[in-house]
């Protein structure tokens, strides 16, 4: 079974968020289970060709409607991975930065998909490689089953399936008709775009054209059906609600390993995190300016600083507690210019007993997993979400509101003897109920050692790896290849 992944992003060659992780980690899980999943994504200048050992596989010319392009494909294999990096002038080959603004990128993207297929096609010819399944990622990559479905009738073209997993329905690709317009895309006449004047929105198209449409976790495929989370698709989603499944995301437990983790200082295991972990906090603190004391509870925030993530709830919630409580809290993220202000202005207000950096530092983040005690994730909505995995992993118990793939992973401790239990979970988008759930989780640390540790335990020996989730997919790409 030949899957290949067409995506923005895939770490660890260009990364901004969640989608390059799953695209850096899930087809190497399927091939672990004899998948011969590859992956397709652009060739960004910013992508490290020395580094990554890439290597230029064949040219070829691509024509459209507004002139031939030359492009040149290159390859590399990662971690078992084969990846094809298609480059190609104005388009792919010399920007810094994986996003160049909406009037930059739509023409990008769309010219991805168009040649999305051409490159596989290359790859028939000259390798014998070809695809059962186009997995395709969020709107930079949703016209690609809309032009598999044109190609229906082709007796090569016509017996590769697609996949679409939105990981966030916020993006959509909308009000892009001109731009296919004047490359002559054919319309997208499917009645349900059509009806609903959808037609221009590539995530929509996507959704509409595709066999199967997944998201990152069951609890957001339920919540992608109704307006709040649904972002104007919801009447779509739900005309593919037979074909729409969603299959939690995992993390690759190989990376991230408290027990091998070169970023901290003191590796443990859920067999001993109760001797060995505390020297990862005593560290935290030292690095960040911090009294150095176990008995203070040190809350962690490890987050893109967007207004999905909660930060409008957490800054008042915090202001309040570091005010009145003996707690710390240290904070790395960066983002918008208003929340990253707001992150550096409570660390400035608050200097004895919070640090935090405006920034993405991998090095710190781990040491936050690996030394906090409680780990903030008040996001608004969470198609899924890796932080509050990675923390448990690491023995941190996880903060979260109800929603998304924060509620299908994190079990609301019982407020007993956490017979139940990996975490803190709150429902209302109001700063009152993350403080008063902060609170409950402070004094639950403070009054319930063993319950404590009992979660902590939990939630180290929870399975968040891949292999389940791989397996599902599987099924998925069997069901359409039937």
């Amino acid at each position: 079974m030949n899957i290949l992944f067409a995506s923005a992003e895939a770490a660890p060659f260009a990364k901004t968020g969640g989608l390059a992780d799953v695209v850096g980690s899930l087809p190497k899980a399927l091939r672990q289970i004899n998948i011969d999943a590859r992956v397709i994504m652009p060739m960004y200048g910013l992508i490290d060709y020395n580094r990554y050992h890439l290597t230029y596989l064949f040219s070829f010319q691509f024509p459209r409607r507004t002139g031939t392009i030359n492009v040149h494909v290159h390859t590399t294999t990662y971690d078992g991975v084969p990846f094809y990096f298609v480059q190609a002038w104005p388009f792919f080959g010399q920007e810094n930065a994986i996003y160049q603004g909406w009037d930059n990128d739509v023409p990008r993207f769309i010219f991805f998909n168009q040649v999305a297929m051409a490159v596989a096609w290359e790859l028939r010819q000259q390798t014998g490689w070809f695809p059962d399944v186009f997995h395709v990622n969020d709107w930079h990559t949703g016209l690609i089953p809309f032009f598999l479905h044109e190609s229906r009738f082709d007796p090569i073209w016509g017996k590769v399936g697609s996949v679409m997993t939105i990981h966030n329905m916020a993006y959509q690709g909308e009000h892009i008709g001109g731009w296919m317009w004047e490359l002559g895309i054919p319309g997208r006449n499917h009645p349900d775009l059509v009806y609903q004047d959808l037609t221009d929105n590539t995530l929509a198209t996507g959704i509409a054209y595709s066999d199967r449409v997944t998201t990152v976790s069951p609890r957001y495929a339920i919540e992608i059906q109704y307006p709040y989370m649904g972002y104007g698709l919801y009447g779509l989603v739900r005309t593919r609600v037979n074909k729409l499944v969603g299959i939690l995301n995992g993390i690759d437990q190989e990376r991230w390993n408290p027990e091998t983790d070169p970023l901290i200082t003191s590796h443990f295991n859920a067999d001993n995190f109760k001797e060995l972990r505390p020297a990862n906090k005593r560290e935290l603190q030292i690095n960040c300016g911090l009294p150095v004391r176990n008995d203070v509870p040190l809350i962690g925030l490890v987050s893109r600083l967007d207004a999905q993530k909660g930060l409008d709830l957490a800054i008042p919630a915090l202001r309040r507690l570091l005010s009145t409580t003996d707690v710390q809290f240290v904070g790395l993220g960066t983002g918008s210019e208003d929340l990253n202000y707001e992150l550096w202005r409570i660390g400035q207000d608050f200097p004895l007993r919070c640090r935090t950096f405006v920034a993405h530092n991998l090095e710190i983040a781990q040491r936050i997993y690996a030394g906090c005690d409680i780990f903030l994730m008040p996001s608004h909505f969470e198609p899924c979400g890796m932080g509050q995995m990675i923390a448990m992993r690491y023995g941190a118990l996880p903060l979260v509101r109800e929603t998304g793939g924060l509620a299908d992973t994190v079990a609301n401790y019982d407020n007993g003897p956490a017979d139940v239990g990996t975490g803190f979970v709150f429902n209302w988008t109001q700063s009152d109920a993350l403080f008063n759930t902060m609170n409950w989780a402070l004094d639950t640390y403070r009054n319930r050692p063993e319950a404590w540790q009992r979660m902590q335990e939990r939630g180290m020996r929870t399975d968040f790896s891949w292999d389940k989730s791989a397996r599902e997919y599987t099924d998925l790409y069997q069901e359409i290849i039937d």
